[in-house]
């Protein structure tokens, strides 16, 4: 008997079987798990759906059909048994066709049936509160903010020393800046430049009718002075925490600059709030103590008066504030852990106009405009020891400098440390820009619009702080 009729007979044989066993039909092919293919309880079978034989190097190629006739009617497994003239049997997997089963059931009583076995309090209640701790405060500061709102317990890790303690141990990328406009000095607004955002704040415990300026910030603390140079105030912004600082031993009417330096790595372990005069007079305001302070004086080295250049904010690094002052110019740092004064006489650089003081990895640069003919460019220069000489390190971009041209541009800095936001603006231009001192990335900034409108608001001054929301004034 040739092959070709064995074949047949034994097609005949299984189509009989799958009648009498009430199988499916070999009209489609049907699949099997191949994890099944070791329990199978019936032999498989040959069926030829080539019109002729393909020679590839093998014996000729057939495709095969694995069944299972048991009671079982579902297969999911259909291959191709290859068979080389060794004897070495191959099988290739080919995918099973996509099947759309019926959806059974509600699907909204199964997710509520989920829902209900996350949430069993029995579960939940033994969850570590300081690994709950540790997740919330690595949340963004505005979702603190949105869920501080869901229950008591939750808003009074504002007070809790733990949470404040896992605050601290996470890093702080990028501050945020907080500042006052011209259009609405009573008030302020505070920008996050990681959402590029600005947020509309006010601090009700502020005197009303008294027009109050940041001048300087720490831990996540601004120190406010008022126009009239009387009166002192800290506050987080964030939590409107607020504390009017007792009266100054000095009674000076003057402009001062003002620095402000942490006790140790978090305002929990207190701040100091340095005041100084042209003529010398300045004080320090201890937060541990509540009280001003008169700090050392200076050497004769140091010749007074002398002409401090208030557009410009100071620094501090470790335990030491920086001071600018000009005629002649240099910069007065004041080491406030040993109480001891040295001036560094620095000459500024040719053409510069505006210009402040900023802080990068421990290194002073100088951040100005320099303006020459008609062009105007912003320039960044750090600070040489050894020299004391300014050396350039950044500059704006040549395409934002075209923009300036012919213009005559102020410019205002208002933050200074690892991240810079300039405000320039003219005539006819007011303009926000963001230099990131670590990358050397200069952006610009979204413009700040009235809350009820769609109004430009012009920056007056401002100074860069980092979120801390557990700060307490």
């Amino acid at each position: 008997m040739d092959e070709a009729a064995v074949l047949r007979q034994v097609v005949r044989q299984i189509q009989e079987h799958c009648q009498l066993s009430a199988s499916p039909s070999l009209d489609r092919p049907h699949q099997i798990n191949p994890r099944q293919m070791r329990t199978l309880s019936f032999s498989f079978c040959v069926f030829p759906l080539l019109s002729g034989l393909i020679s590839v190097g093998f014996i000729p190629v057939v495709l095969l059909y694995v069944l299972e006739f048991n009671n079982s009617l579902e297969y999911d497994f259909c291959g191709l048994l290859m068979k080389d003239k060794s004897g070495t049997k191959m099988v290739e997997v080919l995918e099973p066709p996509p099947c759309k089963r019926q959806r059974r059931g509600n699907p909204a009583k199964a997710i509520s049936s989920i829902s209900s076995d996350i949430m069993d309090q029995q579960i939940w209640k033994n969850f570590p509160e300081d690994l709950f701790e540790a997740v919330i405060a690595r949340l963004p500061t505005e979702s603190f903010f949105k869920f501080r709102t869901v229950c008591r317990k939750w808003n009074s890790l504002l007070s809790s020393r733990s949470f404040s303690h896992q605050i601290a141990e996470v890093p702080q990328l990028h501050p945020w800046f907080y500042a006052v406009t011209h259009e609405n000095i009573a008030k302020g607004v505070m920008y996050n430049p990681a959402r590029r955002k600005w947020h509309h704040i006010s601090i009700p415990f502020l005197p009303a009718k008294i027009v109050y300026l940041p001048v300087a910030s720490a831990g996540g603390l601004i120190c406010f002075l008022d126009l009239a140079h009387k009166n002192f105030y800290v506050s987080n912004p964030l939590t409107s925490s607020f504390k009017e600082l007792p009266p100054r031993s000095y009674r000076v009417w003057s402009r001062v600059a003002v620095g402000m330096i942490l006790n140790g790595k978090t305002a929990g372990n207190g701040y100091k709030i340095m005041w100084l005069g042209c003529n010398g007079d300045h004080e320090i305001y201890d937060s541990v103590h509540n009280s001003w302070t008169h700090c050392a004086d200076f050497p004769p080295s140091i010749k007074l008066p002398f002409s401090l250049n208030f557009r410009s904010q100071t620094v501090s690094t470790c335990s030491t504030i920086y001071f600018m002052h000009t005629e002649p110019n240099g910069i007065l740092a004041y080491d406030v852990a040993i109480g001891v004064w040295k001036q560094y006489l620095i000459p500024s650089p040719p053409h510069l106009t505006d210009h402040t003081l900023a802080e990068h990895e421990g290194q002073i640069l100088l951040v100005g405009l320099v303006t020459k003919n008609a062009a105007n460019c912003i320039y960044i220069w750090e600070m040489q020891k050894m020299t004391l000489l300014w050396k350039e390190v950044d500059r704006m971009p040549n395409i934002w400098c075209l923009e300036l041209y012919g213009k005559h541009v102020r410019m205002t800095c208002l933050g200074n440390h690892g991240l810079l936001m300039l405000s320039l603006r003219s005539k006819r231009m007011n303009r926000l820009v963001m230099c990131n001192l670590a990358t050397k990335e200069w952006q610009r900034v979204p413009e700040c619009l009235h809350p009820h409108g769609k109004k430009r608001q012009t920056i007056a001054c401002g100074t860069a702080l980092h979120p801390f929301p557990t700060a307490l004034a």
